[in-house]
C-alpha cells in the first residue's frame, strides 16, 4: 500500500529567520557558485524525491534572461489545504518554516537524496521573489512570496487535469554577492541524477543562450560508465556491473525502500582514473567510506586473481599496487543507504563507517566472482594492471635519474626563468608565455617584484598519449615541473607550489591555440589541483587594436568597441523617424542606439524560439503586454487574425485552464525547421517581454521606419532597425584603422604591460572545471587518440564559431 503525501505528513519546526542572518550554514558560501547553484538543487532534489517514490517521471530547469530559475516536476503537487494541528494553510507552511518538509516524517520519504531537511523553506527565505503553482486534485493553485513572506494568501487561479508543483525563484542579491547561475554546473548535477535514477526525464533549458539538454538513461550507471568511456578505447566491450540490496532496521515503516550498493566499472586504454561516488543521489566530491572500501576490495580482488592465475611472474622488481589498478578504470558507486553521515553540511565526503564494510564486502566478492566467470575480460584487465606497474617503476627511475641531476628540484631553477623577488607564493605571478619573443616583451614589461616569466620553447608533449616516464623525458615539461615546485605523480604537493597565480599567455593564432591546449591537458591530468585551487588563469590580451592619427587604443572585446564607437557620435549626426516624426541626436541619439541594441538582442532569442518579430510587434501595436490582456478571448482571436498575414506555418487559439485565460498557438519556421510556442500569460510575463515592453515605452516612435540619418546636412534613407545601427557605427569608424589583435610579439614591453599584466587593468580568465564529466570527454576527444568522436565533435561545433581569425 503506498503512502499519501498529505498535509499530516508536515512536522513544523520554526525559525526561517536564522536563515537569512546565517544563510551559509544552510546552502554553503552565498560569495561563490556554490550557495546560489544550492539553491537550484535543493528545489530539483525535493522532485527527485517523488520520483523515487513512484510519483514523478519529469523534473525540469529553466533559467531565465533575468537570472531567475523554474523548477517543475509532474508529481503529486506540494498539498495545500489546512494543517490539522497547526491551523495554517500547509502550503505556507512548507514555504515558510524550517524543517517542515516532508522527508522529517519517515513514512514519506526512506532514502531521501537531498536538502539538509529544511527544503523550499530556505530558497523561499534566501529569494527576492518566489512563486509557486500547484496542480493537485484537479485544481491550480498560487501564491507569491518575498523574502519568505507570503504578498497573499493562496489563490486558486484555474483547473487541470495535470499534477505536479512549479516553483520559480529569484536569488537575492542583499543575500548573494554572484547571482549568475552556469548552465554547465547545473547540467553535470542533472545528468548525474538522471542517471542514477533511471526512468526519470530530466530537463534544463537556459534562455539566455537558448542552450538545451534532455537526460533521460535507462541504463543507469552502467549508461554513466558508457559516457564516460564513450570518447575513450575500453579494453573490454561491456561494463562491469554488479549491486547488493538489503533490508535496514527491522522498523517496517523505515524499510518500505532497501538500501542499496551498485558498482559499475570499465577499464580504457588512458592513463587516468574517474571514479565518481554518490549517497542517496548526492555526489560526494571528495569521496568517503564508500571509495575507500571500493578501492580496497578492487586492489584485493586484482591481486588474488593475478595470483592465483600466476599472471605477474614478469613484476620483478616491483608488484601491483592499488594505483596501478585504476590505472584507465571508469567508475562509479552508489549506495542509498539511511541516515548517511557526512564530513560538512554540503555532503562531499561520507563518514559512515558500515558503508566501507558493505561496499568493501559486495565489490570484494562480486567482482572476484566476475573475474573467475570471465577469464578473457580478467586477462586483458590484469595485462594492463601489469603494464601499468611496470611503466610506474620506470617512471620512478626516470624522476630519480632527473632528481639526481637536479633537473627537477625548485633549487635548480632552469636559465631561461626570469623569476621575481617575492617569495610568497600568495604575492607572487607565473607568467608561461610562447618562445622567446614573447618572453623578451614580457620580461621587460614586467613587474620584477611579483611577477617571473618562463618562456617555453616549440609545443609542448601531448600528455594525453603518454604515461609519466616519458612525460618527465620532455625538457619543457621537466622545467615546468621544476620552476611550479610542486613535483609530478606520487611526488606531487600542492602546498610547495611557487606561485598562486600561474597564467597562460599565448598568441591568438592557431599555434597560440594548440600550446594553450596542449598546456590545458597537461595541467589538468597531472596537476589538477591547481585548477581546484583556483591557481591557473589564461591571460586575455584585447581583441582590437584601433589607431587614429599616430594614437593607438586596445579594446578588450566587442562590448567596449560599441561603446568606444558611441563616444564617437557628435552632435552633428541625428537619426529621425518619417512614420513618428521623432527626432534624437547627441546624447539622445545615443539612448536610443543602446536601447535598439538591446531591444534587437530580446527580438534575436525569441524569434530562435519560435516567435517572430512581427508577432512581437503585434502584441506591443495591440498593447497585449499584460497577464489580464489573455482573459479576454476576442482580444486573443483578433492578434490570432492579424498574425495569420505574417506567413506563420500555424496559429490557433486554446484554452488556459490553468490560468483561466486564452493562449496563441504558434508555428514557425526557424533556419527551415518549425519551432512551435505559446503565447500566453506566461510568455508576456517573461523577463524578454518585460524588457520589451519597457524599451517600447522609452523609444516607440523609433520603432517605426522609414528612417534618415543625417550628418552635416547629408541623409541617408534606411527601411529597417538593424540596417540603421549598423550604418550609424560603420560612419563611427571613419578616420580609424581596425584589426584583430593577433600576436603578444606584436607589442611592445609598455603595451604589453598596460594590457595584458598590470593587475589594475588586465583581465585574466581563471580555469575551473564546473562540468568534469564534459571536461573529461572534450580532453578525450580533442587529445586523443580516437578520430571518430573528433570528427564528429568538430562537425558539431563548427557551425557553432564566432569571429574565428586565426
Amino acid at each position: 500500500m503506498s503512502t499519501a503525501y498529505t498535509t499530516d505528513s508536515i512536522k513544523l519546526l520554526k525559525g526561517l529567520e536564522a536563515v537569512r542572518k546565517r544563510p551559509g550554514m544552510y546552502i554553503g558560501d552565498t560569495d561563490d557558485l556554490s550557495g546560489l547553484h544550492h539553491m537550484v538543487f535543493e528545489l530539483v532534489d525535493n522532485s527527485i524525491d517523488e520520483a523515487q517514490v513512484g510519483h514523478a517521471d519529469r523534473v525540469s530547469v529553466t533559467i531565465h534572461s533575468d537570472n531567475s530559475v523554474t523548477v517543475e516536476d509532474n508529481g503529486r503537487g506540494i498539498p495545500v489545504g489546512m494543517h490539522k494541528e497547526h491551523k495554517r494553510e500547509t502550503l505556507e507552511i512548507i514555504l515558510t518554516d524550517l524543517h517542515s518538509g516532508g522527508k522529517f516524517d519517515d513514512n514519506s520519504y526512506k532514502v531521501s537524496g537531498g536538502l539538509h531537511g529544511v527544503g523550499v523553506s530556505v530558497v523561499n527565505a534566501l529569494s527576492k521573489r518566489l512563486d509557486v503553482e500547484v496542480r493537485r486534485e484537479g485544481k491550480v493553485w498560487a501564491q507569491s512570496y518575498e523574502r519568505g513572506v507570503p504578498l497573499a494568501p493562496i489563490r486558486p487561479t484555474g483547473t487541470s487535469r495535470k499534477t505536479g508543483t512549479r516553483i520559480t525563484f529569484w536569488p537575492d542579491p542583499q543575500i548573494f554577492s554572484v547571482n549568475e547561475f552556469h548552465f554547465d554546473s547545473l547540467s553535470q548535477r542533472l545528468r548525474e541524477l538522471s542517471f542514477l535514477n533511471p526512468g526519470v526525464a530530466i530537463s534544463i533549458h537556459d534562455e539566455r543562450t537558448d542552450k538545451k539538454h534532455d537526460f533521460a538513461y535507462e541504463g543507469g550507471i552502467r549508461s554513466f560508465v558508457e559516457l564516460l568511456n564513450k570518447t575513450k578505447q575500453p579494453i573490454h566491450d561491456k561494463v562491469i556491473y554488479f549491486q547488493d540490496v538489503r533490508e535496514g532496521t527491522g522498523d517496517p515503516k523505515r524499510d518500505a525502500e532497501k538500501e542499496r550498493v551498485e558498482v559499475a566499472l570499465q577499464w580504457n586504454e588512458g592513463y587516468t582514473e574517474t571514479i565518481f561516488t554518490f549517497t542517496n543521489t548526492i555526489n560526494n566530491r571528495d569521496g568517503g567510506t564508500h571509495l575507500e572500501g571500493f578501492k580496497t576490495a578492487l586492489t584485493r580482488a586484482l591481486q588474488r586473481y593475478a595470483e592465483q592465475n600466476a599472471l605477474t611472474k614478469s613484476l620483478k622488481e616491483t608488484s601491483l599496487s592499488g594505483d596501478d589498478c585504476r590505472e584507465g578504470l571508469t567508475a562509479v558507486v552508489s549506495v542509498k543507504v539511511r541516515d548517511p553521515k557526512f564530513s560538512s553540511q554540503t555532503k562531499d565526503k561520507l563518514v559512515s563507517s558500515e558503508v566501507k564494510t558493505w561496499v568493501q564486502q559486495v565489490v570484494y566478492e562480486k567482482l572476484g566472482s566476475h573475474l573467475e566467470e570471465n577469464p578473457r575480460v580478467a586477462r586483458r584487465i590484469v595485462d594492463k594492471i601489469v603494464e601499468s606497474a611496470r611503466a610506474r617503476e620506470a617512471a620512478r627511475k626516470a624522476r630519480e635519474l632527473v632528481r639526481r641531476k637536479g633537473a627537477l628540484d625548485s633549487g635548480s631553477l632552469p636559465g631561461k626563468l626570469a623569476d621575481c623577488q617575492e617569495k610568497n607564493p600568495a604575492f607572487s605571478e607565473l607568467f608561461i608565455v610562447e618562445g622567446d619573443s614573447a618572453g623578451g616583451s614580457a620580461k621587460q614589461g614586467r613587474d620584477r617584484r611579483s611577477q617571473a616569466i618562463l618562456p617555453l620553447r616549440g609545443k609542448i608533449l601531448n600528455v594525453e598519449k603518454a604515461r609519466l616516464d616519458k612525460i618527465l623525458g620532455f625538457a619543457e615539461i621537466r622545467s615546468l615541473i621544476t620552476v611550479l615546485g610542486t613535483g609530478i605523480g606520487q611526488d606531487f604537493d600542492i602546498s610547495k607550489i611557487r606561485y598562486h597565480t600561474v597564467a597562460i599567455m599565448t598568441d591568438a593564432d592557431v599555434d597560440g591555440a594548440h600550446i594553450r591546449t596542449l598546456l590545458l591537458t597537461f595541467f589538468f591530468r597531472h596537476m589538477a589541483q591547481l585548477i581546484d585551487r583556483g591557481f591557473l588563469y589564461i591571460a586575455q590580451p584585447p581583441l582590437f587594436k584601433i589607431v587614429e592619427g599616430k594614437k593607438e587604443s586596445y579594446l578588450k572585446d566587442e562590448k567596449e568597441m560599441s561603446k568606444f564607437l558611441l563616444d564617437r557620435l557628435g552632435d552633428d549626426r541625428s537619426l529621425s523617424s518619417e512614420m513618428s516624426g521623432a527626432r534624437a541626436s547627441g546624447a539622445r541619439l545615443v539612448g536610443v542606439l543602446e536601447k535598439m541594441e538591446e531591444y534587437r538582442g530580446h527580438v534575436a532569442k525569441l524569434s530562435n524560439r519560435g516567435v517572430p518579430e512581427s508577432l512581437v510587434r503585434a502584441l506591443i501595436d495591440r498593447g497585449m503586454l499584460s497577464k489580464s490582456d489573455f482573459t479576454e478571448k476576442k482580444r486573443v482571436e483578433e492578434l490570432e487574425r492579424a498574425v495569420r498575414a505574417f506567413g506563420l506555418e500555424r496559429a490557433s487559439v486554446s484554452a488556459d485552464e490553468e490560468h483561466s485565460a486564452w493562449a496563441l498557438e504558434v508555428t514557425s519556421l526557424v533556419n527551415g525547421v518549425p519551432r512551435s510556442a505559446r503565447i500566453d500569460t506566461d510568455f508576456v510575463s517573461a523577463y524578454e517581454m518585460r524588457r520589451i515592453r519597457e524599451i517600447a515605452k522609452s523609444i516607440g516612435p523609433f520603432l517605426d521606419g522609414p528612417y534618415l540619418v543625417t550628418k552635416n546636412g547629408d541623409s541617408a534613407r534606411h527601411d529597417s532597425l538593424p540596417a540603421v545601427v549598423d550604418s550609424i557605427y560603420e560612419s563611427a569608424k571613419k578616420g580609424l584603422t581596425v584589426s584583430r589583435y593577433k600576436g603578444l610579439g606584436e607589442m611592445n614591453p609598455e603595451t604589453l604591460w598596460a594590457t595584458t599584466m598590470n593587475p589594475e587593468t588586465r583581465r585574466l580568465l581563471k580555469v575551473t572545471v564546473e562540468h568534469a564529466v564534459e571536461a573529461d570527454q572534450i580532453f578525450s576527444i580533442l587529445m586523443g587518440d580516437a578520430v571518430e568522436p573528433r570528427r564528429e565533435f568538430i562537425e558539431t561545433n563548427a557551425l557553432n564559431v564566432r569571429n574565428l581569425d586565426i
